[in-house]
């Protein structure tokens, strides 16, 4: 299948290959769905922490006699029916983080980018870098390709420190290098922007 390039000016200059094992296949919305909750639970901390009743600091003397006060039973002040008292079954500390097969990531991933072209949100640019890290520079060539500041992903043929630079003050702008894709910033960019080579890259990193 082809597909237009454009120059940094938004002008067609070219056309390319794109392998159709990768960008033309029928979208998984399922592996879409896990490859997704699978970066989420990863990024979670897990500090979440509460005191049991054995944890807390009072006295363990008995608030007051069992019986006759018209009050709920308790032993002492850690009780969890009373007000500053332990917590039942609360949340401690978590490891959320687990494995995703690699086929179901692979399978998301030519998913999603296949659903982008679909969408009509994927756009072929040529390959360039940013020589001064200046977000001045990027966001001029964002210009011709963005409206309104919408949610975009900007795919790199390699990790490049300046061009990540350059992106810091771009609020709207996720970087990702064409290895190190994430699914979640996939789905929900408005726009995709994928530099040439980097198209050309994941033809045979994702291809069969």
């Amino acid at each position: 299948m082809e597909a237009k390039v454009f120059s940094t000016n938004g002008k067609e200059i070219k056309s390319i290959e794109l392998n159709a094992d990768v960008f033309g296949i029928e979208v998984s919305n399922g592996s879409i769905y896990h490859a997704v909750n699978n970066e989420l639970a990863n990024r979670r901390v897990g500090t979440a922490c509460t005191k049991t009743r054995a944890e807390v600091n009072y006295s363990n003397a008995k608030p007051f006699k069992q019986k006759g006060t018209g009050n709920a039973r308790r032993g002492d002040k850690k009780s969890p029916v009373m007000v500053g008292g332990g917590t039942i079954f609360g949340p401690k500390p978590r490891d959320y983080s687990y494995t995703l097969p690699k086929k179901v990531k692979r399978l998301a991933m030519k998913s999603l980018l296949s659903l982008s072209v679909q969408e009509e949100r994927l756009v072929l640019v040529e390959d360039f870098t940013s020589e001064d890290g200046k977000t001045k520079t990027l966001a001029g060539i964002l210009k011709n390709f963005v409206e309104d500041g919408k949610r975009t992903v900007l795919v790199m043929k390699d990790d490049d420190a300046m061009l990540r630079r350059a992106a810091r003050n771009i609020p709207y702008l996720h970087v990702l290098a064409y290895d190190k894709l994430s699914a979640k910033e996939l789905l929900y960019g408005r726009k995709v922007i994928m530099l040439e080579t980097a198209a050309k890259n994941l033809n045979e990193f994702y291809g069969e």
